[in-house]
């Protein structure tokens, strides 16, 4: 069964950092596309970053290009998300995503596991 867990949300002032992890366990597959996807209430989830944990590839949401970071330790089947410079819109549940990985995108329907969620709140 996979899992995915979630973990470093929390509150911070505008122009901060934060560092969220995702675990991932019992994926078959070595070769995955994983994920963010931050959702605010009442609206749907929007990717920020995604990364094939084959090849490394990265690709950023325009909103976050340059002060976001995705990355991964493969050896603790790990996801990373270093935020800085957050600003109040960034506030939201931040979701870690996996699926196969044809191609790397944010587009919600690519990633087929899902964590559940930690909580990011930026005030100004």
């Amino acid at each position: 069964q996979v899992q995915l867990v979630e973990s470093g949300g929390g509150s911070v002032r505008a122009g901060g950092s934060l560092s969220l992890s995702c675990v991932a366990s019992g994926y078959t597959y070595n070769r995955k596309c994983m994920a963010w996807f931050p959702q605010t209430p009442g609206k749907e989830r929007e990717g920020v970053a995604s990364i094939a944990t084959g090849t490394g590839s990265i690709y950023y949401a325009d909103s976050v290009k340059g002060r976001f970071t995705i990355s991964l330790d493969n050896a603790k089947n790990t996801m990373y998300l270093q935020m800085n410079s957050l600003r109040p819109e960034d506030t939201a549940m931040y979701y870690c995503a996996a699926g196969p990985c044809w191609t790397l995108s944010l587009l919600e329907t690519q990633y087929v596991y899902w964590g559940q969620g930690t909580q990011v709140t930026v005030s100004s």
